[in-house]
């Protein structure tokens, strides 16, 4: 027994020192995924009967499992929604997993919840949203959306029990998250895109909402609007959308996963006015606000209509409810029963950095996209697509056809170098392929934006 006491320790010292390798090394690649048939070949079976021991496992995931993997946090990493999780978060990530804490009680896990709910304390407060409001840590914006939807829906069948048995139908955006698509199959409701090139106003919303049937009217219970569109940075005229949802009574849902961490930028935050009318919104600390995976978070204008649409029933579960056990208990509020608490490297690293630091490191992304754009002006094969979109960028090289945007994908990924993906962009009825740049990192230089800019000449 003190001989395994000794092999875990030094397996933990292995650990911790490839951890600090990992979050301090300078000019790492990128990172390139392979095929399987070729991981297998290298790896071989890693799960046996006798084990292949800790040495062993750790020594083929540093040489050849990560290296088969993209470094989200890379500064040249500025495709989809890219992450930079603190270094204190990172490490505090560790802790996490080793207090075991189950966080979906306050019974069990209370300190983990109290310091998640500081977190969340400072990010309902950017929101505007009334004295009241409050939120949870789920695993992602997917999760946080699906988790509104549902108290709208129950919301909506609690007010006229004729309602018990119909379909709902929910109105977004054509530029919406792909999440919200998903989620209305998940809920088995029905959604209705509107077909924009640009935000979302309140105009378009009453105008869908005037050619429906009747039949269809009476189904219709949430908006869906959204605070920074993936692809473009776009928000829509959140104020417009809140006053018709008020006058028809609906839901008012903002999904603001990747662009509601700029509510912290005192120079863009008047874009998202009308965000403090919604009745829930979404936001991932780890896309902007610098946490690991996973970590987004769903918020609620009147946390109760969450707690009575989900709260689980079950004998094993009451002793959570018990007065001796009174506190918040997240379980109540997402979808999910069990759960880690995923908001805890991020209470770590506010608390160890200050919310001014945050602030900082959001409006330097904001920075970096107007940087590039101004670039990419004066460089005679490229032309901007549109003005930045919070950190978002859309720009295309001139004479390139959709297989030479993803050829120069692919090659910049297998030199080590660069993660720049193609999208997809509409105007005038005309799509077209494009390349896009996300700025997370606040580490990305002009020089790194140079560099990718010179592989397209």
């Amino acid at each position: 027994m003190h001989n395994i006491d000794i092999d875990l320790i030094e397996m933990t010292l292995d650990i911790i020192k490839h951890v600090i390798h990992r979050i301090t090394e300078r000019n790492p690649a990128i990172g390139r995924f392979r095929s399987e048939k070729d991981l297998e070949a290298e790896v071989g079976e890693t799960i046996t009967p006798g084990g292949i021991g800790g040495e062993r496992a750790l020594h083929l995931w540093k040489t050849i499992l990560s290296k088969a993997t993209a470094r989200i946090d890379h500064p040249r990493h500025l495709a989809f929604v890219p992450a930079s999780p603190t270094r204190a978060a990172v490490m505090f990530d560790l802790v996490t997993s080793a207090a075991s804490v189950h966080g979906a009680y306050w019974m069990e896990g209370a300190g983990g919840i109290f310091a998640e709910n500081q977190a969340m304390k400072w990010i309902v407060s950017l929101t505007g949203l009334p004295e009241g409001a409050f939120g949870v840590f789920t695993s992602g914006g997917t999760t946080a959306n699906l988790s509104a939807i549902v108290t709208a829906r129950e919301h909506w069948r609690s007010r006229d029990k004729a309602n018990a048995d119909k379909k709902g139908i929910i109105i977004s955006s054509s530029g919406a998250h792909s999440s919200v698509k998903a989620m209305a199959k998940v809920i088995d409701a029905e959604i209705i895109l509107i077909d924009l090139e640009d935000k979302m106003t309140g105009g378009d919303v009453r105008k869908c909402i005037a050619q429906l049937p009747e039949d269809q009217r009476s189904r219709l219970f949430a908006v869906v609007a959204t605070g920074g569109t993936t692809n473009a940075g776009i928000i829509d005229d959140l104020e417009s959308i809140a006053r018709v949802c008020k006058e028809q009574q609906l839901w008012y849902h903002v999904d603001a996963a990747y662009g509601g961490a700029a509510l912290a930028v005192d120079a863009v935050k008047h874009l998202f006015k009308g965000i403090e009318e919604a009745d829930s919104i979404t936001i991932d600390p780890h896309k902007w606000l610098f946490s690991p995976y996973d970590c987004g978070a769903v918020i609620y204008r009147n946390p109760a209509l969450a707690k009575k649409a989900r709260a689980q029933e079950g004998s094993y579960l009451d002793i959570f409810k018990d007065k001796d056990a009174d506190g918040f208990n997240p379980s109540d509020y997402q979808i999910q029963l069990t759960r880690r608490v995923r908001g805890l490297p991020l209470w770590f690293s506010l608390a160890m950095h200050g919310t001014d630091k945050y602030t900082a490191a959001i409006e330097r992304g904001i920075q970096l996209a107007h940087i590039a754009a101004a670039k990419i002006k004066k460089l005679p094969y490229l032309e901007l697509v549109r003005e930045p979109g919070l950190s978002c960028v859309l720009f295309r090289r001139k004479g390139w056809e959709p297989a030479d945007y993803s050829h120069w994908t692919f090659h910049n990924l297998d030199k080590g170098f660069a993660l720049v993906a193609p999208t997809k962009w509409r105007q005038n009825k005309i799509t077209e392929t494009v390349t896009r740049f996300c700025f997370i990192n606040p580490d990305t230089t002009e020089e790194d934006i140079d560099a990718i800019l010179r592989t397209m000449a």
